[in-house]
């Protein structure tokens, strides 16, 4: 459990049938008359702290999720993988195309080189014929005007070259006119700037597409929530492989026993999970187990011997009830009962590893926000059932992997059979006792941590 547990408070599972296991057609049969259950209940106020104020540890970084965007906040998430969004064109419909992106478009315009509009000639079209030329009436005056200022210039020439020192007068011709006499203003204003009322012609701006240019790469959106939970990296990582796990010799019947195998089952789980973890970009951390009677105190919160173990996030450990291990092994005196007591003892354990998986990879934060966010308390429930159905997968991951070298055979697997079938969930927070069963023999038979992915479950798959 998390911050919640099966079963009623204050009691241990009922008496386990006793074996051995015969399957029947298709499904195993076993018969529901000793309905066991988990303990008792869990810290007040649950193991997040306030709101929003969980730190999330080994969470990985960068996008990993395609698609599916931002959801309303609290909206539990659909059934299924995300499919195509109600304004995508679909195809055989006008304007589906089979390209993700549409294809570049040049500016508009002429282009690059273009003539100016009107054609090679201007904007008026061809020129027409030239008209006669009145220059002979004026070209007498103009020759004698021209032998004066060439005579002055050799005149200039000739001093030139006797004097080195000799600088040419400034010369400045006036203009006189054939035509009748007229007085010549005397402050004549000469003009300083052209005309800026001369006809132009406009010419569409074409502008050259130039690659863009940053200096930072573009920021990329981190997951929602809701992707984080239901595309994390970690359902493809493949199968898990077995590291030769064993039970320990030791039994429960003391605190020695039970610590002896608290110790080979955290030893088992460091080796299996890593390399999952990893793969699915997340860095592996080892959790803290401690083992407690009486009341312990988490930073997730208070807890005492009268409910079951729990995990708590902010420290990453494994809180491990003692005294219902040791409880469990000594109350039934038959030798199938203390099978079920061990088989109990290594689910609870492996269901309490699967919290601190969905801590590394970011699972257990994301749920955290989406229980906050959640509308109503019906849909904070189902979140949480999500939450626990996937951790028990993940624990029987780990068992299914490793069942032949534990041994999961004879008597044991007919007593983890049973009790996978048969918890109760009197606070509607952990799963009823079919879909409990429904997910532990997904990641057992299927070792695959891919099986396990609750949160695109139907609503009836998590009840």
């Amino acid at each position: 459990m998390s911050d919640n547990q099966w079963g009623p408070p204050g009691q241990y599972p009922q008496q386990p049938p006793q074996g051995p296991y015969q399957p029947g057609p298709g499904q195993p049969q076993h018969q529901n008359q000793h309905p066991g259950q988990y303990g008792g209940p869990g810290p007040q106020g649950g193991q997040w702290g306030a709101p929003g104020g969980h730190q999330q540890a080994g969470q990985p970084g960068g996008p990993q999720y395609g698609g599916g965007g931002n959801r309303p906040p609290g909206q539990v998430p659909p059934p299924g993988p995300m499919g195509p969004q109600p304004w995508q064109p679909q195809p055989g419909q006008p304007g589906y195309s089979q390209f993700a992106q549409p294809m570049q478009q040049l500016p508009h315009g002429l282009g690059w080189g273009a003539p100016p509009p009107g054609g090679p000639h201007g904007p008026h079209g061809p020129r027409g014929p030239k008209k006669k030329s009145k220059a002979p009436l004026i070209l007498i005056p103009l020759v004698l005007v021209g032998l004066g200022i060439l005579g002055v210039t050799v005149a200039q020439g000739i001093a030139k070259g006797n004097d080195p020192e000799y600088t040419a007068p400034t010369y400045t011709p006036t203009s006189r006119t054939t035509s009748s006499p007229t007085e010549d203003p005397t402050n004549e204003p000469s003009p300083t700037a052209p005309p800026t009322t001369r006809p132009t012609t406009t010419r569409p701006t074409v502008t050259k597409p130039t690659a863009p240019r940053t200096t930072n790469p573009p920021v990329k959106r981190g997951p929602t929530d809701y992707e984080m939970v239901s595309r994390n990296k970690v359902y493809r990582v493949g199968t898990m492989a077995s590291v030769g796990c064993k039970e320990s010799r030791a039994r429960q019947s003391n605190t020695a026993g039970a610590r002896a195998n608290y110790v080979n089952l955290k030893t088992c789980l460091g080796k299996s999970w890593p390399r999952l973890i990893q793969a699915s970009g997340a860095q592996f951390r080892a959790p803290t187990v401690l083992m407690f009677t009486g009341t312990v105190t988490s930073p997730c919160g208070s807890m005492n011997d009268t409910g079951p173990p729990f995990y708590c996030g902010s420290n990453e450990t494994i809180y491990m009830n003692l005294r219902e291990d040791i409880g469990n092994y000594n109350r039934y005196p038959q030798a199938y009962q203390k099978v079920w007591a061990r088989m109990w003892m290594l689910h609870q354990f492996a269901h309490e590893y699967g919290h601190h998986v969905q801590n590394l990879t970011g699972i257990l934060d994301a749920n955290h926000n989406m229980r906050y966010e959640a509308p109503t308390r019906a849909a904070e429930l189902e979140m949480t059932r999500r939450l626990e159905l996937q951790a028990s997968c993940f624990a029987d991951v780990f068992i299914g992997a490793n069942r032949r070298t534990y041994p999961i055979t004879g008597q044991a697997q007919f007593q983890w059979r049973w009790l996978i079938g048969h918890v109760t969930d009197n606070n509607n927070d952990h799963g009823d006792a079919n879909n409990h069963e429904y997910w532990a023999l997904r990641g057992y038979q299927t070792r695959n941590p891919g099986a396990c992915n609750t949160f695109t479950a139907p609503s009836a798959r998590v009840r």
